[in-house]
């Protein structure tokens, strides 16, 4: 979703509103990178919204905060043309964010709300739990993370391990910290599955679009499995897991590659693909790439990080404008259709799926 959907990090937005909090998340975010280094078990991509948690229940943040951030996040350009255009399929938003802020952004698109799987977080429920005791305990967590943040990787490590491994598990903040699963990484591919078994269709049925390393997983089995994997505007982590890359700054570049797929599947669209490729983008649009078996992935990422940046630079003048994007009406809701079934679509995170 906060990428091929909308342009604003719902995590960091929120730790912005907190006091230090910019640099709290700094910190807690080095921190995920070093459980990932490490390859800790249990640990999934996206879990920086898991340990966020108990500073936005200490500061008393509410849903109306988390999904308040919706309202000024930006929609990619060309995010609700390419959604409305979809007549026929059926969309899914997977997504990492918190479900507040979720919901609103899929209403803003035009996906149907009950297509959703993110990061549950009843906030409320936790914040009437708390004891006047554990805020002390969360209130020396962040002075201490204040003090180490210019630390080394050990120190940050060992006081951040001793926070969310001892400290907080035995408090009234255990329960959030054990029931808070950020939805990234397995967690991601666990919920395309299900979007399919309920559609009657596996994997190699469905075209997933996503930007981070909270997609790879998904990425790399959709792919792997012979379906479509699109990275689109993509990191290091997430791009070589796909099998097409989409460096562009407006999302609507995408359904040409989508007809492509509904039309002939994987074959037509890697001819489509290396066609395009010869004839190069157009600046910040249409810069399409065939990526399975490719050696020259990181001229590719480059392309793919100019972009982004692009795509930020100017979310950052809409936002402060006020203007935002301009408004496309979502349309109706896709239509159920009697043709063969066609694999699914996601759009930012989204899987989508023609029904049969």
């Amino acid at each position: 979703m906060e990428g091929p959907l909308s342009i604003h990090g719902n995590a960091y937005e929120l730790m912005k509103l907190l006091p230090n909090g910019e640099q709290v998340f700094d910190v807690i975010r080095r921190y995920e990178r070093l459980l990932a280094r490490e390859r800790r078990e249990g640990h999934e991509p996206g879990d920086a919204l898991a340990f966020i948690a108990p500073f936005l229940i200490h500061h008393a943040l509410s849903s109306d905060d988390i999904g308040d951030q919706a309202k000024n996040a930006v929609i990619v350009p060309g995010a609700q043309e390419l959604i409305a255009s979809l007549s026929g399929w059926q969309v899914f938003c997977i997504t990492t964010s918190y479900e507040q802020y979720a919901r609103r952004i899929m209403d803003r698109v035009g996906i149907a709300p009950e297509n959703l799987a993110c990061t549950v977080f009843p906030i409320e429920r936790y914040g009437r739990s708390l004891q006047e005791e554990d805020h002390q305990i969360v209130a020396d967590a962040e002075r201490d993370i204040l003090a180490i943040q210019d630390g080394d990787d050990g120190t940050i490590a060992s006081r951040l391990d001793r926070f969310y491994g001892r400290e907080l598990p035995p408090t009234s903040l255990g329960p959030a910290l054990r029931e808070v699963k950020p939805m990234g990484g397995t967690r991601k591919l666990a919920a395309l599955q299900r979007f399919a078994a309920a559609q009657g269709q596996s994997v190699d049925r469905a075209v997933v679009v996503g930007d981070s390393v909270t997609d790879a997983v998904m990425l790399h089995a959709v792919n792997t499995a012979g379906g479509l994997a699109v990275a689109y505007n993509a990191d290091e982590r997430s791009l070589p897991s796909a099998t097409v890359g989409l460096a562009s700054a407006h999302l609507s570049d995408l359904k040409a590659v989508l007809d492509a797929w509904r039309e002939g599947g994987r074959e037509r669209v890697e001819k489509l693909v290396r066609e395009k490729e010869k004839l190069g983008g157009a600046g910040d649009r249409e810069n399409l790439h065939w990526l399975p078996g490719r050696s020259d992935v990181q001229a590719v990422l480059q392309t793919h990080q100019r972009v982004r940046r692009t795509v930020l630079q100017q979310a950052g003048k809409a936002h402060w404008s006020g203007r935002g994007c301009p408004h496309i009406s979502p349309g109706s809701p896709p239509k159920r259709s009697a043709t063969r079934v066609q694999p699914p679509y996601t759009a930012g995170n989204a899987p989508s799926r023609r029904p049969g």
